[in-house]
């Protein structure tokens, strides 16, 4: 007997024929004499709705309303699935977020859990209950309803797993595991057998839509094993673990291309200490994720800053970066364009040199230009034009020969 958390995302849960089909397969997990706790997005399309009838009333709604609201889509889920498996049999029972035992912070709609006790989950299992928990939602300590943001189910799945120290959680969504590249784009990509946290935290911050950041991070910290696989069929996905030797044979894990970045370009800075800290602390305060940064060589007592954020947040980083430096006199500009970041990871790079010749290689001879570059020990990104970006996708992920299944690739590698 195996203690397993499923997660099903709102595709998943789209209708009632899909939680039909979700309650047999978590039946067939219960009658295989599994404990299972199930966590559950909202159906597909209902937070939208959700915040599009807030913002007909007010485009500026107050946050905490926000977040009593956005909790209904999860809650309608549970509700609905705990009858779908009473229906057929499995004795099961449903939890909100704050019964689950998720604490957060007093941060509404991007809250972080601060602590999680699990509530009764544990008591309900011994019962032999299935227990269906609303993903994406926590209470503060002030008792406040709050949720995680986007993604944040699969957040609740792993750290209900952490504290339940389930065997493995199974992030179950519409794809079947993560791919050497985004199959939609390359379709000669490769579905991922096996990859590390690391590997896994890498794709998900550089833009692949698999599994979000945090959440990765989280199973890295807690050491919780997990695996993303469809909830359309039964084929196995692709295992998320902490990393073992065997896995830096395989010299590329995968590729991922983001194109919703911008670069922002700040001129006529004041050439002298302090200056950069200045405008990362505030767009640090401002919650602001930078990714590339490059400082050019100042001349005449001035410099210039370049770095990149999502594109949906440039206009306020500009704002933001003007604003931090109106006390120093600033009389320059802060530009911005769009951009595409392509990126290569894996452990393997660790132990074997080449990768980044290989890659700027590859972007040569599709006539790719390079604008910018940012490594680190198992990532190698390069900012391009947009309109390059499939046709650079593409190179790379050939150049790298990642078309291949993993068993090929390391046998070339011990070979030579």
């Amino acid at each position: 007997m195996a203690l397993i958390i499923q997660k099903y995302g709102g595709t998943s849960v789209k209708d009632i024929d899909r939680i039909k089909a979700v309650a047999e397969r978590i039946k067939a997990t219960y009658d295989a004499g599994n404990q299972v706790v199930v966590v559950v997005s909202a159906r597909a399309g209902v937070t939208n709705e959700l915040i599009q009838r807030a913002r007909q009333i007010n485009p500026q709604a107050n946050k905490r309303e926000m977040d009593m609201l956005l909790a209904v889509g999860e809650q309608e889920t549970i509700a609905l699935m705990a009858i779908a498996l009473h229906t057929i049999d499995v004795p099961a029972v449903s939890r909100t977020g704050a019964q689950a035992g998720i604490i957060t912070d007093h941060d509404h709609t991007c809250a972080r859990i601060v602590n999680i006790d699990g509530g009764d989950l544990l008591e309900q299992l011994s019962q032999n209950k299935v227990v269906i928990v609303a993903g994406f939602q926590g209470m503060s300590r002030e008792g406040n309803i709050t949720t995680l943001g986007r993604g944040g189910s699969d957040l609740t799945a792993i750290a209900i797993g952490a504290v339940v120290k389930a065997d493995i959680v199974q992030i179950f969504t519409d794809v079947d595991g993560v791919y050497t590249a985004d199959p939609r784009i390359v379709p000669e990509a490769t579905k991922i057998e096996c990859i590390s946290y690391e590997e896994m935290l890498e794709l998900a911050s550089q833009g692949a839509k698999v599994m979000q950041a945090r959440s990765v991070e989280f199973a890295q910290k807690y050491d919780v094993p997990f695996e993303v696989r469809s909830s359309y069929n039964n084929e196995p996905g692709t295992i998320v673990k902490k990393e073992a030797p065997v896995m830096e044979e395989v010299l590329v894990r995968g590729t991922v291309l983001d194109v919703n970045q911008a670069k922002i370009t700040v001129g006529k800075l004041p050439d002298k200490p302090g200056t950069a800290s200045m405008i990362f602390v505030a767009l640090g305060k401002a919650k602001i994720m930078v990714d590339m940064i490059i400082q050019n060589v100042g001349e005449a007592g001035e410099a210039s800053l370049t770095f990149t954020v999502n594109r949906d947040e440039a206009h306020t980083a500009k704002k933001v970066v003007a604003e931090a430096l109106s006390t120093l006199g600033w009389e320059g500009t802060a530009r911005d364009g769009e951009i595409a970041i392509i990126s290569v990871i894996g452990i393997g790079m660790r132990s074997h040199a080449g990768v980044a010749a290989t890659m700027f290689e590859a972007l040569a001879k599709g006539g790719v230009n390079i604008k910018t570059i940012t490594t680190s020990e198992i990532k190698i990104s390069c900012a391009i034009d947009p309109i390059d970006a499939q046709k650079a996708l593409k190179v790379v992920h050939k150049a790298f020969r990642l078309d291949e299944p993993e068993s090929i690739r390391m046998q070339k590698i011990c070979e030579k």
